[in-house]
């Protein structure tokens, strides 16, 4: 099956499913659902002040929100079209990764602590795409991945003491829980979920993803 096709199906597929309150891939108990849709662009439950940003803010005011997996299969799917919707409109739109790891992968949130803790040293981006290009090496095991997702963070670069000292805190776990929290609140249930604007965005296929950018450039 050709990429393109497959990256639509994953996406049509995860969009039913959250706009049916059903889970994707995870196998988990029901998140609660959230009390409020999100209310416009403006929500900071979207978008925080220190929430993570695939590469520089965009000159326009459109804002892209995925709520993501690292250990998520539709997640890894979605990534190289995110990467190239990034190639092509990033310089106008901002693209912001929040934290969802889900309970049903066993290292969803140490991959999300890992990323976080690349973050505190300006290497965010570079582990977000550390995880998804490894996703197929590590995905779906059921040991813990600590010294795996260290070995990134030592190609880096990193500075691992200060690394260990991240990953291992409770103001890290307690960021990554803060994105969760902010994404149950607006009913996201499974990953990826994405916000264009402060909307749920619901394309059926890579091309409606595209779309719904143009046409927001374009107002």
């Amino acid at each position: 099956m050709k990429t393109q096709v497959k990256v639509s199906l994953i996406l049509a597929a995860a969009f039913v499913l959250v706009v049916g309150g059903l889970l994707l891939l995870t196998g988990r108990d029901a998140a609660e659902p959230g009390s409020d849709a999100a209310g416009g662009a403006t929500d900071s439950r979207l978008v925080r002040d220190d929430s993570r940003l695939l590469g520089e803010r965009g000159s326009s005011g459109v804002v892209l929100v995925e709520f993501l997996d690292f250990e998520c299969e539709a997640c890894g799917a979605a990534y190289p079209l995110v990467e190239e919707l990034r190639e092509k409109y990033g310089d106008r739109v901002t693209f912001v990764a929040r934290y969802f790891p889900l309970p049903g992968h066993f290292n969803a949130e140490r991959a999300a602590r890992a990323v976080e803790s690349a973050a505190r040293q300006d290497r965010f981006l570079e582990m977000y795409q550390k995880m998804y290009d490894t996703q197929a090496e590590w995905g779906e095991q059921q040991v813990p991945l600590d010294d795996l997702f260290r070995g990134f963070a030592e190609e880096l670069g990193l500075d691992l003491a200060r690394y260990d000292a991240d990953y291992a805190s409770e103001e890290v776990a307690a960021r990554v829980q803060r994105d969760v929290t902010d994404g149950v609140s607006l009913g996201v249930q499974g990953t990826p979920t994405f916000f264009l604007d402060g909307e749920l965005l619901r394309p059926t296929s890579a091309e409606d993803f595209e779309q719904a950018i143009v046409d927001a450039l374009a107002q």
